[in-house]
């Protein structure tokens, strides 16, 4: 088991747990008379949701939504709120947020404006929500489908991950969340990075001591971040290294690639610009390119229309004063934010991506 406590404002604010069983959870953390609701999905709940119950919250009510981005929007916020009205939910009352990132972002966003403030806890199943979106207190939701447009910055009052839920989740689940483990090393650690490299065996096969050495590794890092710029106005920005392309392909694709697929897209681009700009070496960028292989996520996609992904790029989040944040890697292990990245630098690393049978 490894345990952390994550800081806000410099005061300890929660603890995240990392273990292969349910039966080191917190179980204080529920207060008497008060009541809980689990918010889940339809696949997690086939997958999980009895045990959690009958280890844990045996009383609790339950909420399910329909698996995958598409529920991520106001209509799904709203049906939650009319269902905490109905069950005379008050401000002492708990949410649980049982599932992948999704599930924990709607939730979260949901508990920080429901009566102006209501607890949360995340359990997350995936190992995307796992490595990164459990932790930080980002919360929100999609609008016109632009990812995470409508949010904010309200923390959970504790994780708890359980890695044994990882051997449920289907293999395209696990490495979808392999990404942004990745992309963790690459910002803040190149130890970690190669100790990636040496167990990308263990990784794979799901061995529990790996596993939990893996997001205590991720968690880590988000944890150091995080605790130094909680509302992402400065540090905080290295974490969306990757995500600059990442969420553009994601979006002009439909979301039929998975987020943590975009987001190895987008790790390769901005790899790409580093090695252009003789931050990298050609041998550490085609390094980086090449360690997405193994765990089944892609380096290249299918007929990328390039205007339009650069079209979608200019409305996100990270444009300022009209210009794009970008983060690039001075080398493996040490993220910069730069905001001069052109426009024909960009063009070049989608081209890089960009596969056409035509060629």
């Amino acid at each position: 088991m490894e345990k952390m406590t994550v800081n806000y404002e410099n005061k300890p604010c929660y603890d995240v747990i990392i273990d292969d069983s349910l039966a080191s959870f917190p179980k204080e953390l529920i207060r008497e008379g008060s009541r809980i609701c689990i918010v889940t999905d339809d696949n997690v709940a086939n997958a999980c949701l009895d045990e959690v119950k009958k280890e844990i919250f045996r009383d609790a009510l339950v909420f399910c939504i329909k698996p995958g981005e598409e529920s991520k929007n106001l209509d799904t916020v709203k049906d939650i709120y009319a269902f905490l009205v109905k069950n005379d939910f008050s401000r002492t009352d708990m949410l649980v947020a049982l599932g992948g990132g999704v599930v924990g972002d709607i939730t979260g966003f949901v508990a920080a404006t429901f009566k102006r403030g209501i607890s949360f806890i995340q359990i997350p199943t995936s190992l995307l929500a796992m490595v990164d979106s459990s932790v930080g207190g980002k919360t929100g939701v999609d609008f016109d489908s632009y990812k995470n447009m409508i949010g904010a910055f309200y923390m959970p009052k504790h994780v708890y991950i359980n890695v044994s839920f990882l051997k449920k989740l289907p293999d395209r689940e696990f490495f979808n969340g392999f990404a942004e483990a990745m992309k963790s090393a690459l910002i803040r650690d190149g130890i970690y990075y190669s100790w990636m490299i040496d167990k990308m065996y263990e990784i794979c096969e799901k061995d529990p001591e790996t596993l939990i050495h893996l997001i205590n590794g991720s968690v880590s890092i988000k944890k150091t971040v995080v605790e130094q710029d909680p509302k992402e106005e400065s540090l905080r920005m290295i974490l969306n290294f990757g995500h600059t392309v990442g969420h553009a392909i994601e979006k002009y694709k439909g979301f039929e690639l998975k987020h943590g697929e975009c987001v190895a897209l987008g790790c390769v681009c901005a790899a790409f610009i580093s090695w252009k700009r003789d931050y990298l070496t050609m041998e550490e960028y085609y390094e980086i390119r090449d360690m997405f292989v193994p765990f089944n996520l892609p380096i290249s996609t299918e007929m990328l229309d390039i205007d339009e992904v650069m079209n979608i790029m200019q409305n996100d989040k990270k444009v300022i004063d009209g210009k794009l944040r970008f983060i690039l890697l001075k080398k493996i292990g040490k993220a910069v934010i730069e905001n001069d990245v052109t426009e024909d630098e960009i063009r070049a690393s989608l081209n890089e991506i960009n596969f056409d049978e035509a060629w």
